[in-house]
């Protein structure tokens, strides 16, 4: 139980700082962007529905230890089967992924992956959520907020 924490908090440390993945079109309103993601999502929805399957991880058979006592008398405990684990599979989803994405690129989007700034930049900017998508540069980070909302900056060169 402690090793699935441990991996869960260190997943949730790394999501925190690799890039953030969003649609993205010079000029667009953020707001007109939310709108036209839900369209998109909920158009997708319709043309392939969740469709989920309840799987299982195949059963593993632990063999029992040997245990040998003073005088060379040996025998084996019983060994056991792990029944193998139950989980739901979406098969749609990857479908409904790539019907959301070529909807949004009907509308104008693309795909991007823009890094998170550095703490110096947090620091420095002024804390306003993005209204409008800026064009992009290779300096351009994001700042994620708790509240769902972002702002992306872009930084002078040479600093």
């Amino acid at each position: 139980m402690k090793t699935t924490f441990k991996i869960a908090l260190m997943c949730g440390v790394l999501a925190s700082c690799g890039p953030v993945s969003m649609y993205y079109k010079p000029g667009a309103s953020v707001s007109r962007l939310d709108t036209d993601t839900t369209n998109c999502q909920v158009a997708a929805l319709k043309d392939a529905p969740v469709a989920n399957e309840i799987r299982r991880s195949p059963p593993v058979y632990y063999p029992g230890p040997r245990i040998c006592r003073p005088g060379g008398n040996c025998y084996y405990r019983p060994g056991y089967w792990d029944p193998g684990n139950i989980y739901t599979v979406d098969t749609n989803k990857p479908l409904r992924d790539k019907v959301t994405q070529q909807c949004m690129a009907a509308r104008g989007y693309q795909q991007v992956n823009i890094q998170r700034c550095s703490e110096g930049v947090k620091q420095s900017a002024p804390a306003v959520q993005t209204t409008v998508m800026p064009n992009l540069t290779q300096s351009s980070c994001i700042i994620p907020y708790q509240s769902g909302q972002w702002q992306i900056v872009t930084p002078a060169s040479g600093g």
